[in-house]
């Protein structure tokens, strides 16, 4: 059975940092592409950073470019989400996903629909 599980989600001022984990099971991510997605009540699922399943091609949503980092640890089979200078607007629930690597285009590995199984989602509170 495969799960994914997000942690690290809290509370934090505007401009401070948090980073998230998504440990799998069940799963080798090694051999998946990972992604990281957000969402706020009732709005679509966002694409915030996707890494492909060697780590050779990283993508970003503009809005977060040079604030977020996304890592993948093979080793112990997690995938992280490195946020930094948080804004209010971020707050919300951050999901982990993985996607089965028949592409590696930012395209393809933007795209909600196009990943397998989900987390729970791990909430992130910016304090202005």
């Amino acid at each position: 059975q495969v799960q994914l599980v997000e942690s690290g989600g809290g509370l934090v001022q505007a401009g401070g940092s948090l980073r998230l984990s998504c440990a799998a099971s069940g799963r080798t991510i090694s051999t998946y592409n990972m992604g990281w997605f957000r969402q706020a009540p009732g709005t679509e699922r966002e694409f915030v950073a996707a890494i492909s399943w060697s780590g050779g091609n990283i993508y970003y949503a503009d809005s977060v470019k040079g604030l977020f980092t996304i890592s993948k640890d093979n080793a112990n089979n997690t995938v992280s989400l490195q946020m930094s200078s948080l804004k209010p607007e971020d707050t919300v629930v951050y999901y982990c996903a993985d996607q089965r690597t028949v592409g590696i285009s930012r395209g393809f590995m933007s795209t909600a629909g196009a990943y397998g199984y989900w987390g729970q989602g791990t909430t992130v509170t910016v304090s202005s």
